[in-house]
């Protein structure tokens, strides 16, 4: 499954404020960036992910976002430095910035 083009322009206008926002394509979901710097991906389920580095991942936990896992092909879970962006941040633009100039911040 593939994130459709309605959702990708979704994500480039929640994120629109931060300036120069840009998205690449990869497994089925995307990679955005501000600058050339990744710093939130969306998955093919459509879920949004803020990546996490430093103190802001201890920000995102205290936040209730739970971090990203997922299970490799030899049955081990495997973390990735991603936690879903607040549910409130996904209905306002200005919210969302702000998370994702904290993540940028952080990388």
């Amino acid at each position: 499954m593939s994130l459709s083009d309605e959702e990708v322009a979704f994500v480039r206008e929640l994120f629109s404020g931060l300036g120069d926002v840009s998205t690449r394509r990869m497994f089925g979901g995307i990679g955005i960036y501000h600058d050339g710097t990744i710093f939130a991906l969306m998955r093919s389920d459509g879920v949004l992910l803020l990546k996490g580095a430093g103190d802001f991942a201890s920000v995102l936990e205290a936040e209730g976002c739970e971090r990203w896992t997922y299970t490799r092909k030899d049955g081990s879970a495997s973390a990735m430095p991603y936690w879903p962006l607040p549910d409130a941040a996904l209905d306002d633009p200005e919210v969302a910035c702000d998370w994702a100039r904290r993540s940028l911040a952080h990388l």
